[in-house]
């Protein structure tokens, strides 16, 4: 049996603790005894950035929010979709993540990390989303398995109607807000449709290879002619401070 080694732990705000673990050749990140990924298991991730860059492909000045970088396979297959003068935002909670990333797990990182695109903020998502509005063509969200607080119970504010106003308000006319969960939630595609995306919702294999378990995103479309009131959701606190990781 091949032994798992503790490289490192990271307290989640107003969540539990992350632990960063070596299984021979594979990392694993886990909460408890949930395994929330592995590098083993990709594919999904990788198909939230994939297909929802194919949902905006040929705008002028592309901007992307990813919430949550993980292990950066979201971030690294957006890299390779995007053209080289688009502008991705990453909102990273857990100042420990990028560290992991630049350091035990800067093979899986792949340096994309120091990509000119990349814009690391060190903030809560949701912030990021309450304070730029009709800033992004898309919002990537993997912050947790799923619409519920698995990782860190203030994550249900993303998905709750007034949440997904803030994320419909943050799009630019015809952007996409893009969904991963590790299953289906009939009621949570309902509510996207209440709000009054246009919802498309793809099951995709674990692995890239089409096999593993299938995996749910969501792909929610802002109507081109929604209107906005950045008004109705103003940002409690102003962002934190970011930085260029370049």
């Amino acid at each position: 049996m091949i032994p798992r080694k503790l490289l490192g732990t990271a307290e989640i705000p107003g969540g539990e603790q992350l632990r960063l673990i070596r299984h021979g050749g594979d990392f694993v990140i886990m909460i408890g005894r949930n395994e929330l990924m592995n590098t083993r298991m990709r594919g999904s991730e990788e198909a939230l950035a994939t297909m929802s860059c194919a949902r905006i492909a040929g705008r002028a000045d592309t901007r992307l929010l990813i919430g949550g970088y993980g292990m950066g396979f979201t971030l690294r297959a957006a890299l390779a979709a995007l053209p080289s003068n688009a502008h991705i935002t990453v909102a990273e909670l857990v100042p420990e993540i990028i560290d992991w990333a630049h350091g035990p797990m800067q093979d899986v990182a792949a340096g994309c990390l120091d990509d000119p695109r990349v814009h690391i903020v060190a903030d809560d998502v949701v912030e990021v989303i309450r304070s730029r509005p009709a800033s992004f063509d898309a919002i990537l969200l993997d912050v947790d398995n799923g619409p519920d607080g698995l990782v860190r119970e203030a994550n249900n504010q993303l998905y709750s109607q007034q949440g997904l106003k803030a994320a419909q308000a943050a799009l630019r006319p015809g952007g996409v807000l893009a969904i991963w969960s590790a299953g289906k939630d009939d009621a949570f595609a309902r509510r996207l449709k209440n709000v009054g995306f246009a919802v498309d919702e793809v099951a995709v294999r674990a692995r890239g290879n089409g096999k593993g378990a299938k995996h749910v995103i969501w792909f929610a479309t802002k109507s081109r002619g929604a209107s906005l009131d950045a008004r109705r959701f103003p940002s409690q606190r102003p962002t934190r401070s970011t930085h260029n990781v370049s």
